[in-house]
C-alpha cells in the first residue's frame, strides 16, 4: 500500500474500498478494523499506508492508533485504479451432481480455488461457472463472483450449491443468513477428542500477525461469532474421522476451531497440521505418517453433504458425495496401520 517517498497530494487516486462503521462498533484503532475487513492486508502495510494518507476517516487524514466509532465512514484510496470485476471465461470441466433452471449444485475437487482474488485471478471455479452458464446473478457486495452464495477453501473438497437466478440466489442467501442450511463435513484430525461429540462456540477472526490464519477469540468485540457441532466416526489410534456440521460459515472455520480444541487437521499446513502431532517417534511411524502426506498433500476436509430448501419449488433438496481417493486411501492406510500394528 506505501511507497518510498510517495506524496498523494501529486496523483490522481481511486478509491478502493469504502466501509461505514456499523452504529454499534466498538472503538477499535483503524489499523485492526481494517485488518477484519480487507483482504490479504497486512497490519505492517496499513499502518504505512495510514501514515502516507491513504486511508481517511470521513474525509480525513488519521493516524494509526485512530479508534473508529459508530457511524465513521473509513476510505483507502490507491493510486492505481482498482482491478476490473469482469471474470475471464474458460473452459474448465465441472463436476455438477445436479442442475435445474434455476440453481445447480457441483463437487469440487481440492485444489480449485472457488473465485478470483489476489494471485488466483484464472483457474477458479467462477471462471467455469462463467463459461458454462451465461448471465449468472451477483450479490450486492460480491461483484465478480457471479452464481456464489457460499464457497470452501481451495484445498478442501465438496459440495457447492450454484444460483443460476436472481430468485435463487436472495432465497439461498437467505437460507444461509438464517443458518438454516445444512452443512456436513468429513474432517481426519490428529488425536481422539476426549468428548464423542460437541459443540465449539467461539468468536473467529483474522490473526492480527498473520492475516491467512483465523484465531479464535474469547473478546466478544472482536471477530464474527462461530459454531460447529462435531462427532467422532471412527478413531484410528492417533487420528480420528470427524463429521463436522456447521451453524455458521465463517473463513477457516471448522480449521480453526479442531486446532482451538487440539485436534488440528491431518496435513494442514497452515494450522501445523502437516506435522506429527500425535504418535511414537519411531522411524518406522514417522515414515508411515509422511506417505500419508503425500499421499493427501492438502488439510483432510471434505465437504461431504449439503441440504437446503428449493428457493422456487420450496421442496426439500438433499445431496450427499463419496469421499476423494485421495481422502479414502489415506484412511485405509490408518485402518490398515490399526489393524497390523
Amino acid at each position: 500500500m506505501s511507497e518510498a517517498n510517495y506524496d498523494p497530494e501529486e496523483e490522481e487516486l481511486y478509491e478502493h474500498h469504502r466501509i461505514v462503521a456499523d452504529p454499534k462498533q466498538a472503538l477499535l484503532r483503524i489499523d485492526k478494523f481494517l485488518m477484519d475487513r480487507l483482504p490479504n492486508a497486512t497490519r505492517n502495510k496499513l499502518q504505512a499506508g495510514i501514515k502516507d494518507g491513504f486511508v481517511k476517516v470521513n474525509d480525513q487524514d488519521v493516524k494509526p492508533n485512530y479508534k473508529v466509532r459508530p457511524g465513521d465512514v473509513i476510505t483507502v484510496e490507491l493510486p492505481e485504479p482498482p482491478r476490473e470485476t469482469d471474470v475471464v471465461l474458460e473452459d474448465i470441466p465441472l463436476n455438477i451432481v445436479y442442475e435445474d433452471e434455476h440453481l445447480l449444485v457441483v463437487n469440487k475437487e481440492a485444489g480449485m480455488v472457488v473465485h478470483p482474488a489476489y494471485q488466483n485471478w484464472s483457474g477458479t471455479l467462477v471462471n467455469a461457472l462463467a463459461y458454462h452458464f451465461k448471465n449468472l446473478p451477483e450479490m450486492e457486495g460480491n461483484e465478480g463472483r457471479p452464481g456464489l452464495v457460499h464457497r470452501i477453501d481451495k484445498d478442501t473438497s465438496g459440495l457447492l450449491v450454484i444460483a443460476k437466478s436472481e430468485k435463487a440466489m436472495t432465497g439461498l442467501a437467505k437460507q444461509f443468513f438464517d443458518h438454516s442450511i445444512e452443512r456436513t463435513y468429513y474432517a481426519l484430525v490428529w488425536g481422539e477428542p476426549a468428548e464423542e461429540s460437541g459443540t465449539i462456540d467461539i468468536n473467529l477472526g483474522r490473526s492480527l500477525k498473520d492475516r491467512r490464519i483465523t484465531v479464535p477469540y474469547e473478546d466478544e468485540t472482536i471477530g464474527r461469532r462461530a459454531i460447529t457441532h462435531y462427532k467422532t466416526l471412527e478413531t484410528l489410534r492417533y487420528v480420528s474421522l470427524l463429521q463436522c456440521n456447521l451453524e455458521t460459515g465463517r473463513t477457516h472455520q471448522i480449521r480453526a476451531h479442531m486446532k482451538h480444541i487440539g485436534h488440528t487437521l491431518f496435513n494442514d499446513a497452515t494450522y501445523g497440521g502437516d506435522k506429527l502431532l500425535k504418535g511414537t517417534q519411531f522411524s518406522k511411524y514417522k515414515s508411515f505418517v509422511e506417505n500419508c502426506f503425500k499421499l493427501m498433500p492438502r488439510q483432510a476436509l471434505h465437504a461431504k453433504s449439503l441440504g437446503f430448501i428449493h428457493p422456487i419449488t420450496k421442496k426439500q433438496m438433499q445431496f450427499d458425495s463419496e469421499l476423494p481417493e485421495d481422502f479414502k486411501a489415506v484412511l485405509e492406510k490408518w485402518r490398515h496401520y490399526v489393524q497390523y500394528t
